[in-house]
This record gives C-alpha cells, structure tokens and sequence, in this order.
C-alpha cells in the first residue's frame, strides 16, 4: 500500500480591516497596496506560524527524508505552496523560504502546481483564462524559486469538478488530488486511483478521515482515540486497502493549529519510522501514482463541484450566502475593466483580492465549522465584509477612473 503524504502550505495578503475611502484618497495605483492590505499584521501572522510551524516541521522533514534515504524504505513528501506565501517569504522570512528550497532540492520531495493567488478562479468562466493564467505564473514560481516543474495538481481547496480536471489536464499536468467525498464515490474506497469523466487525467483522492484524524482531532482531549500516537495511525495505515491513502492536510497543523505543546510536532517525527515498520506499507509521491491503473471514473459535475472544506464539501464555504456571493460577483466583473486598464499594479491588486480566504472569512456557519472559519479570520463574518466591501468598492472606483 502506498503511503502519499500531502501538505498544502498557505498565508493570504490579510486586508486593512480600518480600511475607510480617505486612507486612498488621490492614490496611484501603486501606493494601493499599502492601504488596502495590513502589512503589519500579516508580518506578525506570519513570524508565528514561521516559528512555531515552518521551520520546526521543516527541520523534522529534512532529518527524516535523511535519515531514511539509505535504507529499503524511504520517506517521501509533496508539498503545495502558494504564491502569496512565496513572495511574503521572500519579503519578511527569507531563511524559512531557504528551508522549504532545500527540501524541494531533495528527489524525495515533490512540489504541486496550483493557483499562484489560491483562487476561486477555476469556479470563474467555462473558458477560466484567468484560471489559466494563475497556473501558469504558478509553474513559473515554482521554476524560479525551487527549480521544480510539476505534474501534479492541487487545486485551491481541492475544489474539482470534470470540467476543471479537462481544463488541468490540457495544461499538461497528469494527475490532480480532490477530496474522497462519499457523494463523488458512492460505495467506492477513496484509496484508490480513479479518472476523470471527460479527460484522461488521474484522479487522486484525499482519505477525508485518516487525513483529518491527524489535521482536526490530534490535540481535542475529548476525542475517543485522543492521545494519537505515530505507532496508533501507522496501524490504521496498515489496515487500510486498496493502492493508495493519500493524507492531505495543511501545513500550519504542525504547531500553528495544533501547538508544539499538543506533542504534534514529535508525532510528525516518529511517524515515517512506524509506518516504514510496517512490511505492507511505503510511501509514495503523487508522480509515483501516476503508475497505478485507474480502476473507475469520478464524476463531478460542474453544478456538484466539490472541495475538502467544512462537512458539505462544496463551495459554500466562499460561496454559500448573499453577502460571498455579492462580493464574489463584483470581483468577477472586475476582470475586464481591470485587464483593459494593462497597469500591472491594478492587476496585481485585483488579484490579491481573489485570494479565497477573503470569502471564507464571511462564512456564517456555526459549530465546529464556525469555530474553524472564525480561527482563521479572527472577526466576524459581517466584519469582514464590510472591510472587503469598502475596498472592492474603492478599488472599482479607482480601476474606472484609470480607464476615463
């Protein structure tokens, strides 16, 4: 059984929750930056997570991709970073981006492609040009930064439908990873490799619940298998069946969600020695799955798109009441006037804008899923609208007054 170990690694361009119109008042379009974003508080965001996450676990990854290397099994990771988070990296922890580009340098590491912004953008149009371009300045940073082509896709949030996998599969890539949602699989395991309906990329799917064991229930004390050990989960490992469990999750559960003090952090070391015990388990890069034979086709429709988010599994986490939806419809039509104007500062703008956490903030639900997206936004959801709808509004001014 192939063991595939994903990590999705992500930090938006937080917005200027005090932003007001006069902070912009008479602005070019390259100072804009700098008032609708908070610089400050995406730098201290970021030293935390940096400190308590990005650095440990890529210390723990390196010493156990070393430590293995010589022996019958070996550890293997894929790690899919945004954009975003490159360039705040580049700008304000230089040292941790030399840590994840000496793990990429590593054969037993593979990089992802994705949107550079981690976008909605392959929900946008049928013809998802956007979409495309996003790829492609993604494929160029991962080239640039780490050296590395990809051949294997993540899309923002896992969001999947057939018609994103035809358009992925045209970019060249092989493979794509979603969520393994029962109501894409019916009676189907998630730990196999399957197809897409209308392309011939192959589809991996995410293992929801050994995935999330470990991203949402390794430190809640009331948990029934609470504590979780290495030893613990390698064993669930071993009893599963089929070709593939694909444990996908984002980075920051290693010492941001779940603090250092939870003992994640010596759960992360230890695992790769249990599973490597085990005589039926070995891990696998997503390229290294490529070789198994699908064994049926999903299909998902565009109407039924699916992502690893909240218990619905579907875009209503940005999508899914009227305040993400008016939000998300001004950013669309924004596209055009925005592409017109050629300033590649009102691009780039408008771009960071699209960044999907902006819309997850504004999601309304309550329990555990509320609890997530309020972790996250730290204000409320009509907090965060109104903060993003005065800047949209101020920057749809500022975008038509270039154009008059």
């Amino acid at each position: 059984m192939d063991v595939c170990v994903g990590f999705e690694v992500h930090q938006p361009y937080r917005l200027d929750r005090g932003f007001v119109k006069e902070k912009a008042e008479g602005m070019q379009p390259e100072e804009l930056f700098e008032v609708y974003f908070d610089s400050d508080w995406n730098r201290e965001i970021l030293n935390r997570v940096a400190e308590q996450c990005y650095l440990p676990a890529n210390e723990i990854l390196l010493q156990n991709i070393e430590k293995f290397e010589d022996e019958d099994g070996c550890f293997k990771v894929a790690i899919s970073i945004s954009g975003t988070l490159v360039e705040q990296l580049e700008k304000y922890y230089p040292e941790v981006l030399d840590s994840f580009k000496r793990l990429a340098k590593r054969e037993n590491v593979e990089l992802l492609g994705q949107t550079y912004y981690h976008s909605l953008a392959s929900l946008y149009s049928i013809g998802r040009r956007e979409f495309l371009e996003q790829v492609r300045m993604h494929e160029d940073c991962m080239e640039n930064s780490f050296g590395c082509e990809p051949k294997v896709f993540e899309n923002t949030e896992f969001l999947y439908n057939n018609s994103i996998a035809k358009t992925v599969s045209g970019l060249g890539y092989e493979g794509v990873f979603t969520e393994g949602a029962e109501r894409v699989l019916g009676w189907r395991s998630p730990n196999y490799v399957y197809q897409a309906v209308g392309s011939d990329i192959k589809v991996f799917m995410r293992n929801y619940r050994l995935s999330d064991d470990v991203g949402f229930r390794f430190s809640n004390q009331d948990w029934n298998e609470w504590p979780l050990t290495a030893g613990k989960y390698a064993a669930w490992l071993s009893e599963a069946q089929g070709q593939c469990v694909n444990l996908f999750m984002d980075y920051e559960t290693f010492g941001e969600y779940h603090w250092p003090v939870s003992g994640i952090h010596d759960f992360l070391r230890h695992l790769p020695g249990e599973v490597l015990a085990r005589d039926n388990l070995r891990f696998a890069n997503p390229s290294e799955l490529l070789n198994h034979d699908s064994v049926d086709r999903v299909n998902v429709k565009d109407y039924d798109t699916v992502s690893w988010a909240d218990e619905n599994r579907d875009t209503s986490p940005w999508l899914g009441n009227e305040l993400q939806r008016v939000c998300y419809k001004s950013l669309k039509e924004l596209e055009r006037p925005v592409k017109k104007s050629g300033d590649e500062n009102l691009l780039k703008i408008w771009r960071l804008l699209q960044v999907s956490d902006h819309l997850y903030y504004m999601a309304l639900e309550g329990g555990s899923a509320g609890e997530v997206h309020g972790y996250f936004s730290q204000q409320t959801a009509k907090e965060a609208f109104r903060a993003y709808s005065r800047i949209v509004s101020d920057f749809r001014e500022k975008v038509l007054n270039y154009l008059s």
